[in-house]
C-alpha cells in the first residue's frame, strides 16, 4: 500500500480537491492510469479533462455527495461518503464492507 500511496501524492491530481483518490483507488484495483481516468470520468459523468479542475470536482462531489476537502454541513464524510464512493464505482471498500 505504500507505493500506492507515494504515487498518489506524486501523481498531481490533488487528492480530494479532485478526483485524484477516486483515480487511485482504481488503479489499486489494478487498472493502469489512463483506464483509471477515463472509468472515474464515466462514472461520474464528466470528461477526463475535468477530473483534474479542481472547482468543477468540487461541484461535483457535492452533487453526488461524496466528500469534499472542507466539510460541507449536511454532506456525506468519512465511512458515509467512502460507501457513495464505493457504490458509485462499483467497488469493494473493505471498510465499508464491515459496516455493512
Amino acid at each position: 500500500m505504500g507505493m500506492a500511496v507515494a504515487h498518489g501524492m506524486a501523481s498531481g491530481m490533488n487528492g480530494m480537491r479532485t478526483a485524484g483518490d477516486l483515480v487511485m483507488r482504481m488503479e489499486m484495483k489494478g487498472m493502469k492510469i489512463k483506464e483509471a481516468k477515463e472509468y472515474v470520468a464515466g462514472k461520474l459523468g464528466v470528461g477526463v479533462p475535468e477530473l483534474s479542475d479542481e472547482y468543477r470536482m468540487k461541484e461535483v462531489r457535492e452533487e453526488l455527495d461524496i466528500g469534499t476537502v472542507m466539510a460541507v454541513p449536511g454532506a456525506a464524510k468519512g465511512l458515509r461518503a467512502k460507501a457513495r464512493i464505493a457504490d458509485i464505482l462499483g467497488i469493494e471498500i473493505p471498510c465499508v464492507e464491515k459496516l455493512r
